[in-house]
């Protein structure tokens, strides 16, 4: 099932699960269903979660393919943007004077290369002149030294800017990601993104090493190389590059296969790990479901998968290698048969001969660092378009600088819906067909409903998760869109349903939203939602972990971490998304009596089922379909409206169990 998928039967599962973080939703929901998938199926479909498209096609390729991109080399550009070498290139423009000096270094240690054939020759002679090849042999020794030097010192540096690439690379792209709107985050899965933030932006420092700067060295030295030959024999020079040229032709053909199979091979393993975070992510789902076979054959697929297109990648590249290799072994006979003649009939020096065979064997370098680099590129030209997709994803705007969160709560805020409207943009009836109601300033109003009704996508909407489609959301008055987003959600506190607590200590987790909180508002926040037993019980305390997600925690005390968490942000409208679901009877109580509580201070919106949670509220909101049913306190409902006497009598029944 792709990612799009699993996040609409989240959409479609609200009620219960209503609330829920995205991400949370669509790994649960994918497990779930992941007992009915065909495990032959799984690598397409793995390759589908890539991206949420099928496929696995990429975010951005289906408006550059409708603007008519060509899918050819790496140097076009596509109407829907820069080509692929040019992003690469803006990436390394601010390293670029390293990177000649780099370059430049490492220039100059393979050149003191270029003199060894030549130094050989007059040591060859002065043996064959019964003179002292001690000059010559002294003149290598020290070539080699420098040569050796120099090199080494260019390669660190472009190490070490190819690391500051990646640094940089990396930084841009979790700070896109960060910024990235819930839909397009909808769209992607976490393993594939988890990728481009690792392998991908990894690729970069390869392009850089053995890509650009190497393929620029292997030109200048093959130019000095053949300078050299030149000087020696003219002839033997044209009889290898005929051969050289040929091979060379037909292997530049193989470069646009290269290419190809290197996004793919890297589009398979961002499936891949899709794949094995859908698994990870609802772990113990799957061990209590007794799926651990199907979903292992579902990662192994995957695997299969991305090891195929590695394979092709490694075919084709070795394609390239041997046949340019083999040219290198063409040229060598081609060049001893003519030589050797040419010495036989005395028109070529022995020594000229063997100096030029060596620098044919010296062009190895420079053709292989040509080939390398072209692979590399290729390796690199992908990658920055992935990296590319994501950052071309809509995204919010940043804070602006030096805003910050007004330490004081202003007064509480109300809240105003006329006929709004708004769809996921998918194949489902729109959530919401023009709901109107109002939430005054100050006090307690809930939403109640059957499953699907819209509920929690009043929340969505209000923190701005999703922009609405029509009609009018006002907050204090001001349309919703008017406000700064930053300013908006500070002012907002949203508890979800499933409560979500990240790695961590428990302090860590309480003043999340909140980094700035005293410790005696941290006290107070613990003492009122009951957490202090939690506390007093921890081996460290507050400063205890509380393992990845939560795992050590019930789903209780997540949810009261959760309330606590929202108490220190002191908002000034809160949100809260059936926030006693895994409470005991005893805990319920306090937590209802502290939202009342809180409700004489600031604007309460709660979701809820257990009606006993919002019996005493001033206002309740019934929804049903999209659209608001009617409006008014627990017992003006009870008494003129169906759907919510049968709500209420079904509840209260369970609640008495």
């Amino acid at each position: 099932m792709s990612a799009v998928a699993g996040t609409k039967e989240a959409h479609e599962g609200e009620g219960e699960g209503e609330g829920r973080g995205t991400e949370e939703r669509s790994a649960g929901e994918s497990v779930v269903q992941a007992g009915g998938q065909v495990v032959e199926q799984a690598a397409g479909q793995a390759a589908e979660q890539v991206t949420g498209l099928p496929g696995g096609q990429s975010a951005r390729k289906p408006t550059r393919q409708a603007a008519g991109e060509p899918e050819g080399g790496p140097g076009e550009a596509g109407a829907g943007g820069p080509s692929p070498l040019r992003l690469l290139l803006s990436r390394v423009r601010p390293h670029r004077g390293v990177l000649v000096r780099a370059g430049l270094l490492s220039l100059a240690g393979s050149g003191a290369g270029l003199a060894m054939p030549l130094m050989a020759k007059h040591a060859v002679d002065a043996f064959a002149a019964d003179r002292s090849p001690a000059g010559p042999l002294v003149a290598l020794t020290v070539l080699v030294l420098a040569g050796a030097c120099l090199s080494a010192y260019g390669r660190y540096l472009m190490s070490r800017t190819g690391e500051g690439v990646v640094l940089r690379a990396r930084d841009q792209l979790v700070g896109r990601i960060m910024r990235l709107k819930v839909p397009a985050v909808d769209r992607l899965t976490p393993g594939d993104l988890q990728s481009r933030v690792t392998s991908d932006t990894t690729l970069l420092r390869t392009v850089l090493s053995s890509g650009l700067v190497e393929s620029f060295n292997s030109v200048l030295m093959l130019l000095g190389t053949i300078g050299f030959m030149a000087y020696m024999d003219l002839t033997l020079l044209g009889v290898t590059l005929v051969v050289i040229v040929g091979i060379g032709a037909v292997t530049s053909l193989l470069m646009p296969r290269i290419q190809r199979a290197q996004l793919r091979a890297q589009e398979s393993v961002g499936a891949m790990g899709a794949a094995l975070d859908r698994v990870l992510q609802a772990f113990r789902t799957v061990k209590a479901s007794g799926a651990e076979e199907r979903e292992t054959a579902a990662v192994a697929a995957a695997a299969r998968h991305a090891h195929d297109r590695g394979v092709s990648v490694a075919r084709w590249s070795s394609v390239s290698d041997v046949t340019m290799a083999m040219s290198i072994q063409l040229a060598f006979l081609a060049v001893l048969g003519v030589g050797g003649a040419r010495v036989a009939s005395g028109s070529l020096e022995i020594s000229s001969l063997i100096a030029f065979l060596l620098y044919l064997f010296y062009l190895m370098g420079p053709i292989g660092g040509l080939v390398e680099g072209w692979t590399g590129l290729q390796s690199g030209l992908a990658a920055v378009r992935r990296i590319d997709e994501v950052e071309s994803l809509p995204g919010e705007p940043a804070a602006a600088p030096g805003a910050v969160r007004q330490e004081i709560p202003a007064t509480p805020l109300g809240v105003t819906f006329r006929d709004v409207t708004f769809g996921y943009g998918d194949e489902r009836a729109p959530a919401h067909k023009g709901v109107t109601f109002d939430v005054p300033t100050g006090g307690l109003v809930a939403l109640v409903g059957p499953s699907g009704a819209g509920k929690s996508t009043v929340f969505s909407l209000l923190e701005r998760f999703y922009d609405h489609d029509s009609g009018t959301i006002t907050v204090d008055g001001r349309d919703i869109r008017d406000w700064p987003l930053a300013e908006l959600r500070g002012s907002l506190a949203y508890v979800e349903q499933d409560a979500p607590v990240l790695a961590g200590t428990l302090r860590e987790n309480l003043v999340f939203a909140a980094p700035d909180a005293e410790e005696k508002a941290l006290t107070e926040a613990v003492s009122r939602t009951r957490l202090d037993t939690l506390v007093a019980r921890l081996p460290e305390g507050l400063d205890t972990a509380v393992g990845h997600r939560g795992v050590t925690l019930s789903g209780g005390e997540r949810q009261r971490i959760a309330i606590a968490r929202a108490l220190l942000r002191r908002p000034r409208l809160l949100l809260l998304d059936e926030v006693t679901s895994q409470l005991d009877a005893v805990n319920e109580q306090a937590l209802r009596d502290v939202i009342l509580e809180l409700a004489e201070q600031t604007t309460v919106l709660v979701i809820a089922h257990r009606l006993s949670t919002v019996r005493h509220a001033d206002r309740i909101v019934v929804l049903e379909d999209g659209r608001v049913r009617t409006a008014g306190t627990h017992e003006e409902l009870i008494a003129g409206d169906d759907l919510y006497r049968e709500l209420a009598t079904t509840q209260l029944a369970a609640d008495a169990r």
